[in-house]
């Protein structure tokens, strides 16, 4: 069982930039692949991001890439994800999850473990 304690998030305007983070209790942090995701109410929770347990490859949505990224601290059991110039329609729960094994997966059935989520809110 892996536990994901998020933090971060908050109200920002268009343009600022914010980082969540997201703490794994498996001291085994590197054996998992990590994601981010994040819902609006009456959506479907989204693909964000997600990187291998090496750090090594990364992946994005294309509406995030250029903007946000992700990164991972094995040693500090931590993954991060960077946003930059945000907008209002980056508003939404975000929530990282891992996933066990080393191949990366954009989809949220392919992750095993959740986070409690964080608000991220985008005022224009």
């Amino acid at each position: 069982q892996v536990q994901l304690v998020q933090s971060g998030g908050g109200l920002v305007q268009a343009g600022d930039s914010l980082r969540l983070s997201c703490a794994a209790s498996r001291r085994t942090f590197s054996n998992y692949v990590m994601g981010w995701f994040r819902q609006v109410p009456g959506k479907e929770r989204e693909f964000v991001a997600a990187i291998t347990g090496s750090g090594g490859i990364t992946t994005y949505a294309d509406s995030v890439k250029g903007r946000f990224t992700i990164s991972r601290d094995n040693a500090k059991g931590t993954t991060y994800l960077q946003m930059n110039s945000l907008t209002p329609e980056d508003t939404a729960v975000y929530h990282c999850a891992a996933r066990r094994g080393s191949s990366i997966a954009r989809q949220t059935y392919e992750y095993d473990y959740w986070g409690q989520g964080t608000q991220v809110t985008v005022s224009s």
